[in-house]
């Protein structure tokens, strides 16, 4: 825990909105909680920066696991000295590892770059085994995306009342699609 002027804070992040967060950091007692549900892919997460804009000198971050803070070896070492070197120490409680800036152990810094490097090579295959999964539906006929907000039928009326000089704000308006799908019908 945190020294007499810090405070406990907690990061707890799951990847999709239909996921729960209940069991990361469960028992810990904080007086702040960053919770977000977004993938981990970058940095560029708005709650994860606005946790660490949050953390002061003497502060210690509660994150549940290390693949909650980051899925790739450069963003957690960079979240990690970004952080120590404001002061602010980082508890990951799943692997029993804290980081201070102070205490240079060799051997949490090997474990956090050895956890780093595990979770990046998850992120990989998942990303792997997507890309086949996509490819072996798209052999099967099963079509992936969004589905088309506007028919063939509506593309048409929409190029022939371009053509006849109707705004394409009003046609936005009217088939209440943004103004660029207008004009991407258009150059199709």
């Amino acid at each position: 825990m945190t020294s007499n002027n810090g405070h406990d804070v907690g990061y707890i992040r799951v990847s999709s909105f239909s996921q729960n967060t209940d069991r990361q950091l469960d028992g810990i007692t904080l007086e702040k909680v960053f919770e977000e549900k977004a993938s981990a892919k970058d940095a560029k997460r708005p709650i994860l920066q606005e946790c660490i804009s949050y953390l002061r000198a003497g502060d210690c971050l509660h994150v549940h696991s290390i693949d909650r803070l980051a899925r790739n070896l450069i963003d957690l070492q960079t979240i990690v000295t970004q952080l120590n070197d404001k002061g602010v120490s980082v508890t990951f409680h799943h692997e029993n590892l804290t980081f201070t800036g102070t205490n240079n152990n060799p051997m949490n810094k090997l474990m956090l770059q050895m956890m780093g490097a595990f979770a990046e090579f998850e992120r990989a295959l998942i990303k792997e085994r997507q890309r086949e999964g996509i490819a072996q539906a798209q052999k099967k006929g099963v079509k992936i995306g969004r589905q088309p907000v506007l028919s063939e039928a509506q593309v048409k009326d929409i190029r022939d009342r371009v053509k006849d000089g109707e705004s394409k704000g009003a046609l936005a308006k009217e088939f209440k699609v943004a103004r660029q799908t207008i004009y991407s019908v258009l150059v199709k």
